[in-house]
C-alpha cells in the first residue's frame, strides 16, 4: 500500500546552486528536510507533469559517493508523489554525469537529476551534491537555478510517497505507486555511443600491437565504464584500468584528476617502465587528465590538440563547426580554430554556457582548463570521451604523445599556462581582494609590471550569441601587450570558504623557447599576479595550495 504524504517544512538558508548544482557537506544534506526541500523546489520549478497533465520522464543517477543510495530512494519517492510518469535510473543508482546526459538525450526525457559533488571528496563527513539537467542533457541555465533557489526561500511543504525502497540492483522495470522505474545498465548505452564516434578497430589493433596504457578511475564512477570499453571492447590488457570500483568514499582519496591528486599515475608515467599513455578521471566522470610517457599534457593543450586532430576520428571526420573554451582556459584552442577557419568562442566558466552553442550548431568541441573536455555528443564534459579521442589520434598517427605535442607547438606556438589555487580562503578576505582589484582596473592599462606592459584590464562579461543573455563579473582579466594574461576568479564549487583561482598564461610563438618548464616560463607572470592583486596582504597566503 502506498500513499502520498504532504510534509510541512520551512525554508533552509543557503540552498543556492553554484556553477554545477547545490553542493554541501554530506551531514548537511542528510539533515532534516534538507534534501527534500531542494528536490521539491526542483519539481516546483520544472514541473513533474506537462501542461496537459501527463507525467514527465526523468533520468536519475549519481557517482556512487556516500549517501548516493539513500538519496536516490528519497528522490524516486518524491518524483512519484509529484506526478512523474517514469524515471530511468542507473543500476545501483550509478550513472556517470556524461552517461546521464546521454540517457536524457537518447530517451528524449524531460531532464534528469544527478547526485554528485564531482571531483570533491566523498564520505560521511565530506561532500554531496545534487544538480538538475535539462531536456537537452545539459546543466540547468542560471535562470532556472535561480528560480529553484528562490523557491527554496519560500517553501512550506513537500510531497513524498510512503513506500518500500525500489530494488535498484535489479535491472528491469519496477513500479513505485503509479510511476514506472526502469533500472538500466549504466554503461551499455554510453559504450555504444563511444563505439559510434571512434575507430575502435584501429585502437584495438594498437593495443594488440603491444601499446600499453594506465587508466586510473580514482575509485570513482568511470571504473565500470573504463573496464568495459578499454579492456572488454578494445582489448587492453586486464589490469590496464586501476582503482576501477566505485567506492562511497573514493578509497579515502580526492577524486580530482590533476598532478596533485593523481600523483601515483604521474609517477608511473615518468618512471623507468612507463606505459605509452596514461589517463585519469574524476568522481562523476566528466573530467580527465592525460599524460604521455615522460610528459604531462595540460588541459588547455589537450583541448587544442584534440581540436586540431578530431578529424581523425570517424565521428568528426566531417570537420568541426567551431571550438569553445571557458575564459580562463588558454588561447591555444583559438589558434587552432583560426588555422582551421572555424569560429572560436570564449565563455564564462561552467559547462552550462556551452549548451547554447552546441544546441545551435555553432561549436562541436568545448573545453575548460579545469580538466574538462567534451563535444556535441552530450551536453556535459566527458572524461572518457577525451581519453578515447586521444587513443584514436594515437592509433592513426602512430606517434608518441611527446611527438604530437612537439609538432603541435611547432605549428601553432605554445601557450605556457598554469592555474594556482588558494583553497579555503576566508570568504570575506577573498571578496575584499576581488573588490579592490575591480576598483583598480581602470588605472591598470599602461602600467609596467615585471617588464610587461598592461594593455587592457576588465571584469569579463559575456553576451550569449544565441539568446542574448548577459553574464557579468565572470572573472577579472589583466592582459599584457606581449600576449601574456592573468585571470583572477573565485570558484563556486567548493563547500568551505572560497577558492581563489589565479590563471597564468604566456605565449611563445617559437621556434625558440618551446620546451621550457611551464612554471619557469611563467615566473614573471606569477610575480606580476601577486603584485597586482596583493594576494599575500589580502589572504595571508604567499604560495598556492594546488598548482596545475
Amino acid at each position: 500500500m502506498t500513499q502520498i504524504t504532504t510534509v510541512a517544512t520551512q525554508a533552509i538558508a543557503g540552498q543556492q546552486p553554484g556553477t554545477s548544482g547545490l553542493r554541501k557537506k554530506t551531514p548537511v544534506f542528510m539533515g532534516r528536510h534538507y534534501l527534500e526541500n531542494f528536490i521539491q523546489s526542483i519539481f516546483d520549478v520544472v514541473g513533474a507533469r506537462t501542461e496537459d497533465g501527463r507525467g514527465k520522464t526523468f533520468v536519475l543517477g549519481g557517482d556512487g559517493r556516500y549517501f548516493n543510495d539513500r538519496a536516490a530512494q528519497v528522490i524516486l519517492r518524491m518524483a512519484a508523489a509529484n506526478g512523474a510518469a517514469r524515471v530511468i535510473v542507473g543500476q545501483g543508482a550509478i550513472l556517470s554525469t556524461p552517461a546521464a546526459s546521454h540517457l536524457i538525450r537518447l530517451n528524449r526525457t524531460d531532464g534528469g537529476i544527478i547526485m554528485s559533488a564531482s571531483h570533491n571528496a566523498g564520505g560521511p563527513h565530506e561532500d554531496f551534491g545534487v544538480k538538475f539537467n535539462m531536456a537537452n542533457g545539459g546543466p540547468a541555465p542560471e535562470g532556472v537555478t535561480e528560480a529553484m533557489y528562490r523557491r527554496t526561500t519560500t517553501i512550506s511543504e513537500y510531497r513524498v510517497l510512503e513506500a518500500h525502497d525500489v530494488d535498484l540492483e535489479r535491472v528491469g522495470r519496477h513500479h513505485l505507486g503509479a510511476m514506472i522505474v526502469d533500472v538500466v545498465d549504466p554503461v551499455a548505452d554510453y559504450a555504444a555511443l563511444m563505439e559510434s564516434l571512434f575507430d575502435f578497430p584501429a585502437i584495438r589493433a594498437m593495443f594488440a600491437g603491444g601499446f600499453r596504457m594506465r587508466m586510473d578511475s580514482m575509485w570513482a564512477v568511470t571504473g565500470p565504464y573504463a573496464v568495459e570499453i578499454l579492456e572488454n571492447r578494445l582489448g587492453a590488457p586486464k589490469g590496464t584500468c586501476v582503482n576501477a570500483r566505485p567506492l562511497p568514499d573514493f578509497g579515502g582519496l580526492h577524486p580530482d584528476p590533476n598532478p596533485i591528486w593523481a600523483k601515483a599515475l604521474l609517477d608511473e608515467m615518468f618512471g623507468p617502465d612507463a606505459p605509452d599513455f596514461g589517463a585519469a578521471s574524476d568522481g562523476d566522470g566528466d573530467r580527465n587528465m592525460v599524460v604521455g610517457r615522460g610528459i604531462y599534457v595540460s588541459p588547455s593543450d589537450s583541448l587544442a590538440v584534440l581540436a586540431a586532430n578530431a578529424h581523425l576520428a570517424p565521428g568528426y571526420a566531417g570537420g568541426l563547426k567551431g571550438v569553445a573554451r571557458s575564459m580562463p582556459t588558454s588561447a591555444a584552442a583559438d589558434r587552432v580554430a583560426k588555422a582551421l577557419g572555424i569560429a572560436s568562442y570564449e565563455t564564462p566558466t561552467g559547462w552550462k554556457f556551452f549548451g547554447n552553442l552546441l544546441d545551435a550548431g555553432r561549436a562541436t568541441i568545448c573545453g575548460e582548463e579545469s580538466f574538462g573536455t567534451g563535444s556535441d555528443h552530450v551536453r556535459e564534459k566527458d572524461g572518457l570521451w577525451a581519453v578515447l579521442l586521444w587513443l584514436n589520434i594515437l592509433a592513426v598517427r602512430k606517434q608518441p604523445v611527446a611527438d604530437i605535442l612537439a609538432e603541435h607547438w611547432a605549428r601553432f606556438g605554445r601557450n605556457y599556462y598554469s592555474r594556482h589555487d588558494f583553497e579555503a580562503v576566508e570568504t570575506g578576505r577573498a571578496d575584499a581582494m576581488m573588490a579592490a582589484l575591480r576598483a583598480a582596473l581602470a588605472g591598470l592599462p599602461g602600467r609596467v609590471v615585471e617588464g610587461m606592459t598592461v594593455s587592457a584590464a576588465d571584469d569579463f562579461s559575456y553576451t550569449d550569441p544565441v539568446d542574448g543573455s548577459v553574464s557579468r563579473q565572470q572573472g577579472v582579466r589583466v592582459l599584457f601587450a606581449d600576449g601574456s594574461r592573468i585571470v583572477y576568479r573565485l570558484s563556486g564549487t567548493g563547500t568551505a570558504g572560497a577558492t581563489l583561482r589565479v590563471y597564468l598564461e604566456r605565449y611563445a610563438p617559437g621556434p625558440e623557447g618551446l620546451d621550457l618548464d611551464a612554471q619557469a616560463a611563467l615566473a614573471p607572470v606569477i610575480r606580476a599576479a601577486h603584485d597586482l592583486a596583493g594576494i599575500a596582504a589580502h589572504t595571508g597566503r604567499s604560495a598556492p595550495d594546488v598548482v596545475t
